[in-house]
């Protein structure tokens, strides 16, 4: 129950709400663009989503969420996690700047900006120190 609350508060708000105040969602492309621009960003956002998705569900797996008060009791190191050390930011990002385009929203493109620099100063100055302290090296 953790990580379904976790996944609607913190990526249903991140990827979700604030892009949508940022553009409205109005698509402001037609015709032959908005076929290009819709694969693409359709591409993008849906891949985002399914990544984002498998990472949660592996963490409920783990017995425990996402969510820096509630971790799990299991380092989870399978399916994305062994390529990549944070899928579910990665996610996140993917969703974001397939709307930035989906929109030609700069507004949004600056937003992913400032959420990926805040992420990346997350993961290094608490997580990692985190996780380290936690499971080793």
């Amino acid at each position: 129950m953790g990580t379904i609350i976790f996944l609607a508060l913190a990526p249903g708000i991140v990827a979700g709400v604030i892009p949508w105040l940022l553009t409205g969602w109005d698509i402001p492309w037609s015709g032959a663009a908005l076929w290009l621009v819709g694969i693409v960003t359709g591409v993008s956002i849906l891949s985002g989503i399914l990544v984002l998705l498998d990472a949660f569900i592996r963490f409920a797996r783990a017995d425990g969420t996402p969510a820096p008060p509630i971790p799990t009791a299991h380092l989870v190191v399978v399916g994305p996690y062994r390529f990549v050390r944070n899928p579910m930011y990665l996610a996140v990002l993917a969703i974001i700047l397939g709307q930035a385009l989906l929109f030609a929203s700069i507004a949004t493109l600056v937003y992913a900006t400032i959420a990926f620099v805040a992420v990346a100063l997350f993961v290094r100055f608490y997580e990692e120190p985190t996780l380290e302290r936690t499971y080793g090296r």
